[in-house]
């Protein structure tokens, strides 16, 4: 499930990336292409199309990504949760033991025994 997420969200990216660069910044856009037959062919409604493209995969993107982020199991304190966690067992009062450390012995010193 994972897998088909990212790749709708890899998908939907290009094409919001191809969207946008198809508009012009100054509304012209693809209407702008058809300069002298805006009236006649009414390619007036290539901005609408283009805006209504643009919202629609930004919220696509915007319900890929919040689907795809992990889900935590519960929002209660667990005890498995205050286990694996020194900070959580310090606040609670747990009492931690102390890490010795490791020093390395001396090797046994032999004398020479005589014969």
């Amino acid at each position: 499930m994972q897998t088909l997420l990212t790749i709708a969200i890899i998908i939907v990216c290009v094409l919001l990336i191809l969207v946008v660069l198809v508009q012009n910044s100054k509304g012209g856009g693809i209407s702008s292409n058809f300069s002298a037959a805006n009236q006649i062919m009414g390619a007036r409604r290539g901005t609408d199309f283009i805006e209504k493209a643009t919202w629609t995969l930004a919220i696509l993107l915007l319900v890929f990504s919040l689907l795809s982020s992990p889900k935590k199991a519960g929002l209660t304190d667990s005890s498995d949760e205050t286990e694996g966690s020194i900070t959580k067992a310090k606040a609670s009062g747990a009492v931690m033991p102390a890490a010795q450390p490791v020093v390395p012995s001396a090797p046994a010193a032999t004398t020479p025994t005589a014969n």
